[in-house]
């Protein structure tokens, strides 16, 4: 006697082709293509995307899609400011094309954001100081807020940085009378730095959890600020308050309302804008 061939199970992806292992989840043969291995057994290519789609569709505790595996953003990050510093060191119009001046903000607005991504093209500790705090700080906070919160956190910081900066700065008396700050540059990811250690002790706080060492750290830097020279103080205190509201923004509204937190930001973002250009205004100066 012999089995006819259809009387044997077939793969539901491959009708012509006999399948005589089962799938561990769904119970469905599959064939040899469209096996995938699995803790026990192995499991069919359908169950498997299903299985990879449910996982992306984790939320964090407050709204973001949860990750795993290397912060994506935060190396990201890591790795421009580092093109662009050694894109400093080759041409140094690159620094001058992107570092903030208060003088400069009516006709290069986009300067609020871009002194965020250049450094000091003589001192390679200034790079390595932002980068270093910017990797400890980004790998804790990319999988509790996910990808596009810690994105939106560190450039809105970054610009709060910058207008921190304007908003704090000397201004000249007379066009002929300009102090140092009204035209001093600044550059470097410090404030949107300090706006992820802020951002860190707001989450801490709604999560219940302890942020002693991130607040010494916060103390310790702002002295650093006070005491030595060349440090934008003004730069390192609007990216700790715009941090701290962002951050704030997020943690009240939490998962439940996760879907405004993207309009809290935003408005955030017209607030900064808004101060910036009064502020501008305010000096009526011309740039020569």
């Amino acid at each position: 006697m012999t089995n006819s061939m259809g009387d044997l199970p077939h793969c539901p992806r491959h009708p012509d082709r006999v399948a005589l292992v089962s799938c561990q989840r769904c119970g469905r043969p599959t064939c040899a293509e469209c096996q995938r291995p699995a803790a026990v057994g192995v499991q069919c290519v359908d169950c498997v995307k299903t299985h990879q789609k449910q996982s992306r569709s984790l939320v964090t505790a407050f709204g973001g899609r949860a990750v795993q595996g290397r912060p994506v953003v935060t190396i990201t990050l890591i790795a421009i400011c580092v093109v662009v510093w050694v894109a400093q060191k080759v041409d140094p119009t690159v620094t001058t094309d992107m570092l903030y001046a208060p003088v400069l903000s009516g006709q290069d607005p986009w300067r609020f954001l871009t002194a965020a991504f250049v450094h000091s093209p003589d001192t390679p500790f200034h790079l390595l100081f932002n980068m270093y705090a910017l990797w400890i700080v980004g790998q804790y906070l990319e999988p509790m807020l996910g990808r596009a919160r810690l994105l939106a956190l560190y450039l809105i910081s970054a610009v709060g940085g910058s207008v921190g900066y304007e908003l704090l700065a000397s201004t000249p008396n007379s066009p002929t009378d300009y102090p140092t700050g009204w035209v001093t540059p600044t550059v470097g990811a410090s404030g949107a730095v300090f706006g992820l250690f802020v951002a860190v002790v707001v989450l801490n706080r709604r999560l219940g959890l302890e942020s002693g060492p991130m607040i010494g750290l916060i103390v310790i830097n702002a002295v650093i600020g006070f005491v030595l020279p060349d440090i934008a103080w003004q730069a390192h205190l609007g990216g700790a308050v715009t941090g701290g509201l962002c951050a704030g923004a997020i943690a009240l509204l939490g998962r439940t309302r996760a879907r405004w937190q993207w309009p809290a930001l935003a408005a955030i973002v017209v607030l900064l804008i808004a101060l910036a250009v009064i502020r501008f205004e305010s000096v009526h100066l011309p740039v020569g």
